[in-house]
């Protein structure tokens, strides 16, 4: 019996690994046509007896306006061109903070929320963060830091039943995402962190003043991200 149980498992791993392996690479060059926390906001959704909302329009990278892109690592990920997928420094420097703050801090990268948006659900469990790891090395591997951006800025949420680049460009700016100014690029990566608390179309005074501190990082940068041959060029706040 144990014996039976213990091939299972075995078994049970192996095609795991084989099946994510394989849907990481497939996913290199595929659209992703929907995530696990679109379909989470789906049924949640219906079972409040809510209109079904899900506006998403998948993009390449070259349809992305530039200054969103920056936008996005200034103000979730600074070191995103250099790290393989975990900021150690940002971890340390959140454990030190939420030892002695109430309100935690996060330091997942761009590459963890990808991780976690594209193949994984919602939570704070050992096991989802575990997976996260996994999937993170995963795309790091796999992918290039241009692809795992291309696919961040497609699937991220950006409000409810909103997801990725151009749909909220479309229905907050009425424009292609292509056409965003530096301005309105960090409007929305000042949501990013709560995009269902905050809003991009009544901003409070603390997300403007998140618009102008990465605003602000943008200009240290140099107003692009060339992820060919990278340029630090972090500031803190």
């Amino acid at each position: 019996m144990l014996k039976t149980i213990w091939r299972f498992i075995w078994k049970a791993t192996m095609w795991f690994f084989i099946i994510s392996i394989i849907s990481v690479i497939f996913f290199r060059f595929a659209p992703i046509p929907f995530t696990p926390l679109m379909i989470i906001r789906c049924v949640e959704q219906k079972f409040d007896n809510k209109d079904l909302k899900l506006y998403k329009d998948w993009i390449s990278i070259n349809e992305i306006s530039p200054n969103l892109q920056l936008a996005v690592v200034c103000s979730e990920d600074q070191n995103f061109i250099e790290h393989n997928g975990f900021d150690f420094k940002a971890i340390e420097k959140a454990m030190d903070y939420n030892e002695n703050h109430s309100k935690k801090r996060g330091a997942s990268t761009i590459s963890q929320q990808t991780a976690k948006n594209v193949f994984l659900w919602p939570g704070r469990s050992w096991i989802r963060k575990g997976l996260e790891v996994y999937f993170t090395f995963l795309i790091e591997t796999f992918w290039s830091k241009e692809r795992i951006m291309e696919v961040y800025l497609n699937v991220i949420e950006m409000g409810d039943g909103v997801y990725g680049a151009e749909a909220t460009t479309k229905l907050f700016f009425n424009k292609k995402v292509i056409s965003l100014s530096k301005s309105e690029a960090a409007l929305i990566a000042a949501v990013l962190p709560n995009p269902r608390k905050f809003s991009i179309a009544k901003p409070s005074p603390y997300i403007r003043k998140r618009q102008t501190w990465i605003i602000r990082q943008m200009g240290y940068w140099g107003g692009v991200i060339n992820y060919d041959a990278p340029v630090k060029k972090t500031r803190t706040k």
